[in-house]
């Protein structure tokens, strides 16, 4: 049975008996979650539940009564707070179960099992708004005061294989019983009540195709048997897995060799656009790549398309991966990248299909309309994995659930034969309707939800502003600057402030969340095009571009522009725009998806100035351009302009030394020695009261412009240059 306490080497043992000591009950429920959580080995994201019988003051008697506290629906385990538990009066729930015999006993089981979920608020303890888990009857029928169901993936592998039963009695002895696979709800609960009533020796229940479930009386004791538990499984799979001869074995040896790493990014990142316009076809998606030595061994292997094809064994993988993945028969040895896109689009084609097949064979009349047909995970040999979800944090998780099944074939085909849940089985669950009610109580999606937009310019002033407003949308957003630091500061305030989402980053192409920072210079085309790629290895595409970036050059004293400021002045503020236009334009046409590209101009285009004239000349030129993109790109992007003026405030356009230069200029009263900030104050003043508005123009406005532009709010606007200029009569068009 388990090994010596704290003596592991497959999960970690955390608990801290000082921390937990300062805990009430509640606390420490949370406590012992949040460790379990945090390991990958032991539950996935979203997966497990734990739970605990304590002794409350019930409110309206004050007497104490027996409550359970568990997790409740749509909780992590890892980031778990007491707000995110349920509870329950304990007798209450153990009342349920004549109600629910009476009715399962008229023939109506399915439809009691789903009632018995709404009769669960009726025994609400304290009026706590957290909706209620499926799981509940399972912790509260147990006759431990302290439960945890986990799904690691040693211990699935043991359950997702053919000979489970004999397994469990073979790895685990009398303390662990055997159930077989039962979708959960309370006949499962009365099943392991059963059990434990029977077998009063035994601590811990295999849930056959599902996990396992361990309950002890005394919290810390319960932690440690569940990481006992785990040990033993893994312990006993990585003997046979050896002893079969290891990786090298694995998944029946190595059919075909990874694409070299750096060939292997390149063709990932031309085919990503592509593959994304193809599985978006009915909602745009985001993905997550991942290349790293362990995906690449099974998508490599000779049992990979078998495997793949049986499809996932436990719901909480398949809810996520769908009941199986795409796997392509594409070899990376003998084949080229013009046959991959053949075959992956072939390959779409059959998984369509026999998704339709599968929903209509299995639907029952009152059945939820079938969802989105397109894969969501998809396996190329040589290549690796593409997981897609709503937005990077779902596509994480994706992944993240589709390595974890695969895990557990590994297991499973080391220690016997890897079974799948009966396709009725996972559409019963797939198609719930307790499922489809969650998923309708989700809120609406933000208006740029599902979107990718880069913003160039992002590392200060209006980027940065820019980029922040995008994301408040929903849009997944790429922080581009020709200063790397800088994009990664905006990148990074981002993140800090909306979170990196749930999912655990893995050792693949992008862990990242809905921001990152890169580095180009627009004046480059292989610049360009290598932060495009970059783009698309991290989320599969791009939706808008919005160009922020600019700069300008300032006569010398005798009113000259030496050439070489002329040309970096149009390099940046002209060429540029067209290089990231000409690149971008490859991908949004492989993709196929409608894009928006938002240029910047400036009211200086229209109102020439003193001492500004390669400024003032490429603006007028950068007007002209967005007019004769908006024709080569139309209709698949809409090309726009927005048109500034004088925006000062945490501009990179206006340092102090420029901001005291046109203090100077306009005669503006000031000290040399006034903070920055006066002085930037004095001279958004003097330029706000020559507008209409008399207010100072800050870059959040202009981020608003970009946001009207790449939403589709003005769907119908296109070639046209927007003046956010506080009602500059000068640039009035004449």
């Amino acid at each position: 049975m388990p090994t010596p306490l704290h003596q592991y080497r497959h999960v970690t043992h955390s608990w801290n008996d000082a921390e937990a000591a300062k805990l009430d009950g509640v606390a420490r429920l949370v406590y012992r979650s949040n460790l379990l959580g945090a390991d990958q080995r032991i539950t996935n994201t979203g997966g497990g539940n734990t739970s605990s019988k304590l002794t409350e003051t019930d409110p309206l008697t004050g007497k104490g009564v027996e409550v359970l506290w568990v997790k409740g629906s749509g909780g992590d385990l890892r980031t778990s707070k007491r707000e995110n538990f349920s509870s329950l009066y304990q007798e209450k729930l153990i009342g349920l179960q004549a109600t629910y015999l009476a009715r399962s006993d008229r023939g109506l089981k399915s439809q009691a099992e789903d009632d018995m979920v709404g009769m669960f608020a009726h025994a609400t303890f304290n009026l706590n708004p957290r909706a209620t888990s499926i799981d509940t009857s399972l912790h509260s029928y147990l006759p431990g005061r302290h439960v945890d169901h986990m799904h690691p993936n040693a211990i699935i592998a043991i359950a997702a294989s053919r000979h489970c039963e004999q397994l469990t009695k073979e790895i685990f002895g009398d303390t662990m019983a055997y159930v077989q696979w039962m979708r959960p709800g309370l006949e499962l609960g009365l099943a392991m009540q059963r059990i434990a009533r029977e077998n009063p020796g035994v601590r811990a229940v295999m849930m056959g195709q599902h996990g396992f479930i361990a309950w002890h009386d005394d919290d810390k004791a319960c932690y440690e048997q569940t990481l006992d538990l785990i040990e033993t499984a893994a312990t006993f799979i990585e003997g046979r897995y050896q002893k079969k001869g290891g990786d090298a074995a694995a998944f029946g040896g190595a059919r075909c060799s990874a694409v070299e790493q750096v060939r292997r990014r390149d063709m990932l990142a031309r085919v990503l656009p592509w593959l994304r316009g193809r599985v978006s076809d009915q909602r745009r998606l985001i993905a997550t790549v991942q290349d790293d030595d362990a995906i690449l061994r099974f998508v490599n292997s000779h049992d990979a398309e078998r495997l793949a094809g049986l499809g996932t064994s436990c719901p909480d993988h398949f809810l996520r991966t769908k009941v199986q993945p795409l796997f392509v028969d594409w070899n990376p040895q003998r084949e080229d990248e013009a046959v991959l896109r053949r075959k992956l689009a072939e390959a779409l084609d059959r998984y369509r299909a026999n998704y339709r097949a599968y929903y209509e064979s299995c639907k029952s009349p009152n059945s939820p309309a079938m969802r989105d047909p397109n894969p969501t995970v998809v396996l190329i040999p040589g290549l690796g994995m593409i997981a897609w979800g709503k937005d990077k944090s779902e596509s994480r998780v994706t992944a993240e659930f589709y390595n974890c099944a695969v895990e557990v074939m590994r297991g499973a085909e080391a220690i016997d034969e890897y079974v799948a849940l009966p396709r009725q089985e996972a559409f019963d669950i797939e198609y719930w309707q307790l499922e489809e009610a969650k998923l309708r109580r989700m809120p609406p999606e933000n208006e740029l939800a599902r979107q990718v937009a880069i913003v160039i310019g992002a590392g200060s002033g209006i980027g940065k502003a820019t980029a922040h407003r995008l994301v408040r949308e929903g849009a997944q957003v790429v922080c581009v600057d020709l200063n790397g630091t800088a994009a990664d500061a905006t990148a990074k305030e981002i993140t800090d402030r909306v979170g990196q989402g749930i999912g655990v980053a893995g050792s693949g192409i992008s862990g990242c969340g809905p921001a990152i920072g890169l580095r180009a210079d627009i004046t480059d085309r292989s610049s360009v095009r290598g932060m495009l790629d970059q783009v698309a290895l991290a989320y599969g595409g791009f939706d808008s571009i919005c160009v922020t970036a600019g700069v300008i050059v300032a006569s010398d004293v005798t009113g000259h522009i030496p050439d070489e400021k002329w040309a970096l002045t149009f390099a940046t503020n002209v060429t540029g725009s067209y290089i990231v236009a000409d690149e971008a334009a490859t991908s949004w046409r492989d993709q196929g998806l409608r894009g928006h590209l938002v240029l910047t101009t400036s009211a200086n285009a229209v109102v020439p100035k003193k001492g500004s004239l390669a400024y003032d000349a490429s603006k007028a030129a950068a007007n002209h351009l967005v007019r004769e993109l908006a024709l080569e790109l139309a209709p698949l992007v809409r090309v726009n302009g927005v048109a500034p003026a004088s925006v000062v405030q945490d501009s990179s356009m206006f340092p102090r030394e420029r901001v005291l230069s046109s203090l100077v200029k306009y005669a503006i009263t000031h000290a040399v020695d006034e903070p920055t900030e006066a002085l930037v104050a004095k001279l958004a003043r003097f330029y706000a009261d020559r507008t209409l508005t008399k207010t100072p123009i800050t870059p959040a406005d202009q981020a608003e412009a970009y946001f009207l532009l790449v939403s589709g709010r003005l769907s119908k606007t296109t070639g046209q240059v927007i003046a956010v200029d506080g009602g500059l009569h000068e640039a009035f068009l004449r």
